[in-house]
């Protein structure tokens, strides 16, 4: 049990943790533009036209930029293959030829942007010592994306995390955020009352899923994109590692 000090606010008797890790533990912002780009010219090199829709249904502007608070940022990979078929059926595909479609040239991309995700999406430099502060305090810590879970381990155990991370929970796992059942059930899962936890996360989708699931505090961070300004639905924001300590 610690008080949690972020920015002027303290949190006091906090259990455990939780925190997003795209844009909240791993420096992703770079990765998801170039892999969000990728995805579209795959696309496109079998269907001739839907690069530029493709990307603008991604979150990208007219000159590239990806919207914090758009669907390849926040979203998982199923929706973002769902919206991305929803494209190829207006070219006059049937839904299951446009999902497989769609599967394959995600995966394919991947793989020829990056054979290594957690290495192109690193660890933010201080976001060890803070996890290590809450680990030797007794707080247990949680990651809960919408990554799926393989991509969060593997993120864990490249960044050697795995004595201080006691749970990961990923969009392939049932209930799967941003459903508050997700966050109360991770919660089960540390042996914690949700109003003894706070949620760090860069997206309004962490912050609506800690605050109906109960936490005491739903704590944005906008530490992974330049610009970002505001979260909906943040109790706080939080710009930099050095606002975060244990009283």
């Amino acid at each position: 049990m610690a008080t949690v000090q972020c920015g002027d606010r303290a949190f006091s008797n906090i259990k455990a943790v939780c925190f997003d890790k795209d844009g909240t533990l791993a420096d992703s912002a770079a990765y998801l533009r170039g892999v969000g780009q990728k995805r579209a010219r795959m696309i496109d090199a079998q269907i001739p036209g839907v690069q530029d829709p493709l990307l603008m249904a991604f979150g990208f502007d007219d000159d590239r930029r990806l919207n914090p608070a758009g669907l390849l940022a926040i979203g998982s990979r199923q929706e973002t293959e769902i919206v991305a078929a929803g494209y190829v059926t207006e070219t006059g595909r049937g839904w299951k030829e446009a999902r497989d479609l769609v599967k394959s040239a995600f995966t394919e991309a991947d793989e020829t942007w990056s054979k290594n995700k957690a290495e192109s999406t690193p660890l933010f430099g201080e976001a060890r010592a803070f996890l290590e502060a809450l680990h030797e305090a007794g707080v247990a810590i949680a990651i809960i994306s919408a990554d799926i879970t393989t991509n969060i381990d593997k993120f864990v155990d490249y960044y050697d995390l795995g004595e201080l991370v006691q749970l990961t929970r990923g969009a392939d796992q049932a209930p799967a955020k941003p459903e508050p059942a997700a966050y109360r059930l991770a919660c089960e899962q540390l042996g914690v009352d949700p109003a003894e936890t706070l949620m760090f996360g860069d997206a309004p989708t962490d912050l609506s899923m800690a605050k109906a699931g109960g936490a005491a505090g739903a704590i944005g961070v906008t530490w992974g994109w330049p610009g970002l300004k505001q979260i909906e639905g943040s109790d706080l924001l939080l710009n930099d590692w050095s606002e975060l300590n244990l009283a």
